[in-house]
């Protein structure tokens, strides 16, 4: 699966710890966050970390499944349900990430209509 889908696991591993640092460590600090195609929804990486601190902190129960991964060179789309309040249904979600100098530089989020 090589480098890539290493960074990309790693991510979803803090994710799910919650671990704000080991999370962060794996985003560039100029990463951009979208919603598909192209709506620009976080970029840099202290708005980044202040949004996700506050998710963690709001949420404790936030934990993503993955349920397939998808690998083309530096590009990872990763099918995931995720929960962010217990009880309530989980959303699926796709979350493709362009990865460049051992960090991920942009996530693109595909989430149903």
């Amino acid at each position: 699966e090589g480098e890539a889908a290493t960074i990309v696991q790693k991510q979803l591993d803090a994710y799910n710890a919650p671990d704000i640092d080991a999370f962060m460590e794996t985003f560039s600090d100029s990463v951009k966050i979208y919603n598909h195609p192209s709506e620009l929804i976080m970029s840099g990486k202290e708005e980044f970390r202040n949004r996700y601190a506050t998710m963690f902190k709001r949420m404790p129960d936030m934990y993503g499944t993955l349920m397939n991964r998808m690998v083309l060179g530096n590009t990872i789309i990763d099918q995931e349900r995720v929960v962010f309040i217990k009880n309530d249904p989980p959303l699926e979600v796709f979350a493709m990430y362009k990865i460049a100098k051992g960090k991920i530089q942009e996530v693109y989020f595909i989430r149903p209509n």
